[in-house]
């Protein structure tokens, strides 16, 4: 069999930015998985995507011109329906012999299918050529390409209409030096590409081989097809660029994603805007810069923006000055817009707009941004009497400061979406908090209380920082609450991957506040007061506060196995809704050592056995006799019970929970003995129920830290 590394290039219209990443590595993915599902590809091949803003490419070595053969065991049907009471086949069999390709005098198996012997024909089945292999791979790519926006276009005929992201122009497939006769909306495949639209040597680029693509590109057409290559290369360009200036270009994947695929010949060029931009708030003018240009702002060794931003050109020619000159004046528009937008939005205080907060719709069925704020500040007054009254104490000051954490709750929650009505808010959403932060301190308000205004949104992303205050702490959870119990209460429940209001992303940041703050508070009184803020007859959903329960400890359980934790010893703990959650760290540290005791095995499977036989008794629960304790296996266990239970409880208290679980190994011996020569379920009433009585203090003793039959096999 002829083995050849195989070139595939699909030529187009400027691709979206955004998507060309995943477009390049479906694209290649997809043409492999196909081939190699045909036996195409020998088991050593390696895979390589080119993606740039005109080339969808795929590069794949040991693939093969035609598939081994293949040994075939068909199945026909039953001998007794297959064949005649002589032996002879039946017109059933010929007729499924002919549908199966095979000859009428193909020889037969008979064997045993169950309980019954079937016909089986041995036969072998040619391999498929890569001529037809790769067009069936070409075929399914179209069908299977995640394009996020597709586009009917015409071909050369002016009637024929495809659908393709962008129009196709050129189609390349190159096995070796061969070229492999496919096609694919309306283009027969050759070796002919086009390089870069300004810089390429040639007007026409042709092939010769499959080896040879990257490299000819890239000498003769001014274009690097590599999506990674290209992607290095930038962030190299971007690095050496901001060193010569002691300064830093700022940290952004997405966006060096999306520069990455808009050119084909990247060339970093160090543009300046006016100093006096720089009395904007830094977020405003960064983000003008990376949303609207896809530029690149340069930050000093304290995290400043400077008046230096970086531009990746497609081009690069001799003399660049027209470039930079042409981004400059580009972007002094945009951040001239900024300073209007933050000139004119401090004309106003924040107070001021909270009346326009009743006219901006939140839900349609849960009112207005103004109603919303005021269900916020309800909330965070009822997290504040919680942290009051907690018997675990929340490190404030002194417990009479819980009035002033309640005052600049109530401040921060009043004006919290009052930024919403500003015109740099609504130029730019992702600022929202930001600004209000901004505006806040501009008016003089406590410090406090601006941090909270820009926190109550944290986290926004996985592993995005907390909110830094007490104030802001309990404003983001009550905003997180009111956003969950609201829209769980009109049955609003993400559905599969559907989210449309971001429910998981406020559950974990939820999860995240609770347990990374240590907030001594419970969610199902958290869930319960929150529903309490709304009006009565608004949340129609039934069962919301269990589905919403359900749904965070779902989220909770899913966040700590992602933590490396295991599903056993999540479980264990999590089954008794602990609280304050900055424990459950502790508890499943714990466990993870108890679980390594060569006792745990043996305790783990006496737990589950004594919280079944407690599931199952019908006796009413009585105070432990020890008067009543008759065998010397249940006086034993009682004894050693004390001692342990008190032992584990101190610990317990003191937080020691991995402590707290070893205490208990001591209890292996006389448990075994007790389940080897004591009845539980004895004729006596009385010994019956002192005997479960027992078992209760010790199933309440051995879950305090988790419950250790979930560690049961």
């Amino acid at each position: 069999m002829t083995m050849q590394n195989l070139l595939l290039e699909l030529f187009v219209e400027e691709l979206p930015p955004k998507a060309l990443k995943k477009l390049g590595e479906s694209f290649a993915q997809l043409i492999e998985g196909a081939l190699r599902t045909q036996g195409l590809v020998g088991e050593g091949a390696v895979a390589t995507s080119f993606a740039s803003p005109r080339r969808l490419g795929l590069h794949l070595t040991q693939v093969l011109a035609q598939a081994p053969e293949k040994a075939l065991r068909i199945k026909l049907m039953p001998a007794a329906v297959g064949l005649s009471a002589d032996g002879q086949p039946s017109p059933a069999l010929l007729k499924k012999l002919a549908a199966s390709g095979l000859a009428a005098d193909t020889p037969l198996e008979r064997a045993l299918d169950g309980k019954a012997e079937a016909l089986f024909a041995n036969t072998v089945q040619a391999g498929a050529t890569l001529e037809l292999g790769l067009q069936k791979a070409l075929d399914e790519m179209l069908k299977a390409l995640p394009i996020p926006k597709v586009m009917s276009y015409q071909l050369a005929d002016g009637w024929t209409s495809v659908n393709f992201v962008r129009p196709v122009h050129g189609l390349i497939a190159l096995h070796g030096a061969t070229v492999v006769p496919v096609s694919l909306l309306g283009l027969q495949s050759g070796r002919h590409t086009l390089g870069h639209r300004f810089e390429s040597a040639e007007a026409r680029l042709e092939i010769a081989h499959a080896d040879d693509y990257a490299e000819a590109l890239k000498s003769r057409g001014a274009v690097i097809a590599s999506f990674a290559e290209r992607r290095s290369e930038i962030a190299r360009q971007l690095q050496a660029a901001g060193a010569k200036l002691g300064l830093k270009p700022i940290e952004d994947e997405a966006l060096l994603d999306e520069v990455t695929a808009l050119v084909e010949r990247p060339n970093v060029l160090h543009c300046q805007f006016e100093k006096d931009f720089l009395a904007v708030p830094q977020e405003c003018l960064i983000l003008t810069m990376k949303a609207n240009q896809k530029y690149f702002p340069l930050l000093d060794a304290q995290g400043r923006l400077t008046q230096h931003f970086l531009v990746v050109s497609n081009i690069a020619p001799a003399d660049a000055s027209a470039v930079i000159q042409g981004n400059e004046r580009v972007v002094r528009p945009r951040l001239a817009d900024a300073k209007f937008f933050f000139d004119q939005d401090r004309k106003r205080t924040l107070e001021s707009r909270v009346e326009g907060l009743a006219k901006v719709v939140y839900h349609g069925k849960l009112g207005s941004q103004g109603e919303r704020a005021e269900r916020v500040r309800a909330i965070a007054h009822a997290i504040v009497k919680q942290l009051r009254e907690a018997t675990h104490p929340y490190t404030v000051d002194a417990k009479d400061q819980f009035d002033v954490l309640d005052s600049k709750v109530q401040q921060a929650a009043l004006l919290a979406k009052a930024d919403l009505l500003t015109d740099m808010v609504g130029e730019f959403p992702e600022l929202q908090g930001i600004m209000g932060c901004y505006y806040a301190r501009h008016e003089g308000l406590r410090d406090g209380v601006a941090i909270a205004i820009e926190d109550h949104y944290k986290p926004r992303f996985a592993g995005d920082a907390l909110p830094r205050n007490h104030t802001g702490t309990v404003l983001a959870l009550a905003d997180k609450l009111e956003t969950l119990v609201g829209l769980f209460g009109i049955g609003q429940l993400p559905s599969g991957d559907k989210d449309p209001f971001a429910l998981r992303r406020h559950a974990l940041g939820v999860i995240r506040i609770l347990m990374e703050k240590n907030l001594p508070l419970a969610l199902p009184a958290l869930v319960q007061a929150a529903a309490q803020a709304f009006p009565e007859g608004m949340l129609t959903h039934a069962t919301a506060q269990d589905d919403l329960l359900h749904f965070v400890f779902d989220r909770l359980m899913g966040s700590l196995r992602e933590q490396g934790y295991s599903a056993q010893e999540v479980d264990a703990v999590i089954a008794l809704r602990p609280a304050p959650w900055g424990d459950i760290p502790k508890r499943l540290a714990a466990v993870r050592a108890f679980a390594a005791l060569p006792e745990a095995p043996a305790l783990a499977a006496a737990n589950k056995r004594v919280g079944n036989i407690l599931k199952k008794s019908e006796e009413a629960p009585v105070a432990l006799n020890a008067a009543l304790l008759q065998e010397a296996a249940e006086q034993q266990l009682q004894q050693a019970l004390q001692t342990a239970a008190a032992q584990a409880d101190s610990l317990f208290e003191q937080g020691d929970y991995a402590a707290s679980l070893q205490a208990l190994a001591a209890l292996k011996a006389p448990v075994d003995a007790f389940f080897d020569a004591v009845m539980v379920n004895a004729e006596d009433a009385a010994v019956r129920a002192n005997r479960l009585a027992l078992l209760r203090t010790l199933h309440g003793a051995m879950n305090r830290v988790a419950e250790l039959a979930r560690l049961a096999q």
